[in-house]
């Protein structure tokens, strides 16, 4: 099913953004204005492939149809709020929607290739205990010209237009790791993800495109089919117990039913490609070599194609948790791959602007909870800030 127009905000004046509109949405706006089905493919390969914003240097079309797009549509981008560098080369982006919500993108760079780690939902409902993001609560979910738009702002800020090939592009990759849980934004997401995919503009292959799930087990399948990307689920514990506990969607999908989710999606998909298993490894709560030992029981049983991806606990402020000790992690993954696993530790990247794994959170909601309880020290009510779930 593709987005409702309905949920793609118009501007202030009343033009269209066409960022996130589908190739049959956007054939139908066209034909609004008496264009013919061939002016798609023509704006899809400015908007897309060239990555222009201004229909006045869209010049193969002709001057007035340039006029009547800008009078009736834009070509817009999420505004950037901040941007911030770390050490380690990684980029963080605090961008602003039109209706002022605000949602965190992130770069992170190898030598020779790079993920753009993309929002999905500003703020989250998932409440992992681990996980920075999860300590804000759920505004809204992104539109896929939302979602589309924040690999475009990446795409403006490292100059990567017009789309460049595989061999040459810095941005290689796309990951749906950001702010939110991708497979309860699913409709918006896939409608994203099909664009982002397609082989006229941005061009990326399903190979380059990952969805990382907390395990929300609905929309496993049905990702499967549609789109066929990586997948990579967030598992963080190896029995129902520690699971339920600090991550409460497992009270409603436990284990074994997201470990079934899993097998038929790679049945589905057909992929030859494993299934990545996110560990975040919390000091004293799940790092245990009976931990490890547990898990290389569940997957194996499980029968699914996987691998490992340790991540030793990004701390945040006020988080409850402790990063376990090097040797503590090493041991961890040796357990798992004297068991036939991959089994990497994640370096942490960005750690020093809040942009590792489980770090990220919506700059003006840290500011308005800073306030919040600055005003509450000193006695003022505020009424419109909500206090921090604890």
């Amino acid at each position: 099913m593709e987005e409702s127009l309905e949920n793609v905000p118009p501007m202030g004046d009343g033009r269209l953004d066409v960022i996130g509109l589908s190739r049959a949405e956007l054939t139908a706006r066209l034909a609004d204005l008496g264009e013919k089905p061939f002016r798609t493919k023509q704006l899809w390969h400015w908007i897309y492939h060239q990555g222009e914003t201004d229909f006045s240097r869209m010049t193969t079309l002709g001057k007035p149809l340039r006029e009547k797009l800008a009078a009736h549509f834009t070509v817009s981008r999420p505004k950037i709020i901040t941007e911030q560098n770390s050490t380690d080369g990684t980029r963080k982006w605090l961008l602003g929607m039109v209706d002022g919500n605000q949602v965190e993108t992130v770069h992170i760079p190898e030598e020779d290739r790079g993920a753009v780690c993309v929002s999905t939902q500003v703020g989250c409902t998932m409440t992992c205990r681990f996980c920075h993001t999860g300590t804000q609560r759920l505004v809204r979910d992104l539109t896929a010209g939302e979602i589309v738009g924040q690999f475009m702002v990446a795409r403006d800020s490292y100059g990567e237009w017009p789309t460049p090939t595989d061999e040459t592009r810095h941005l290689s990759n796309v990951v749906l790791m950001g702010m939110g849980e991708p497979l309860m934004n699913y409709e918006a997401v896939a409608q994203a993800m099909k664009i982002v995919m397609d082989p006229e503009g941005i061009a990326m292959s399903k190979r380059r495109v990952t969805l990382s799930t907390s395990g929300y087990v609905p929309n496993m399948r049905r990702c499967a089919t549609d789109l066929g990307i990586k997948l990579a689920v967030s598992l963080h514990a190896s029995n129902d117990d520690v699971r339920d506990a600090i991550m409460p969607i497992n009270r409603k999908y436990p284990i074994r039913e997201l470990l079934s989710a899993c097998k038929d999606y790679q049945r589905i998909a057909g992929q030859r490609q494993y299934i990545t298993i996110e560990y975040i490894l919390l000091k004293g709560i799940n790092d245990s070599l009976a931990d490890a030992r547990e898990l290389v029981r569940l997957i194996t049983t499980a029968d699914i194609g996987a691998k490992f991806n340790l991540i030793p606990f990004n701390p945040w402020p006020g988080a409850p948790y402790e990063t376990p000790s090097i040797k503590a992690v090493q041991a961890f993954a040796a357990v798992l791959m004297e068991a036939g696993f991959a089994a990497p530790i994640r370096t942490p990247r960005g750690r020093d602007i809040l942009a590792a794994c489980g770090q990220l959170r919506s700059a003006s909601e840290r500011e308005r909870l800073s306030r919040h309880k600055a005003r509450l020290a000193a006695g003022i009510e505020d009424s419109h800030v909500l206090p921090e779930k604890s």
